[in-house]
């Protein structure tokens, strides 16, 4: 996870120069802004995790219910 941080900071940082070489109303600035934005989200989405569904969850509280058993061929 710290490695998408320092990514996010290497960016912020990009934009910022970009932004200070280009203008705030360029449009080198707005992607510049556009990437950052994309990795904080990515970071967020990785926070989450997968969320299990309600039958995991059932399974989790009640391993034993015949809906939760698992067969092999």
């Amino acid at each position: 996870m710290s490695d998408i941080q320092e990514k996010i900071q290497e960016e912020v940082e990009q934009a910022r120069a970009t932004c200070d070489i280009t203008g705030s109303n360029s449009a080198k600035c707005a992607a510049a802004w556009d990437a950052v934005e994309e990795l904080q989200a990515e970071a967020s989405h990785q926070r989450q995790g997968k969320q299990k569904n309600s039958l995991e969850q059932y399974c989790d509280d009640n391993p034993d219910a015949a809906e939760c058993r698992l067969y092999e061929d």
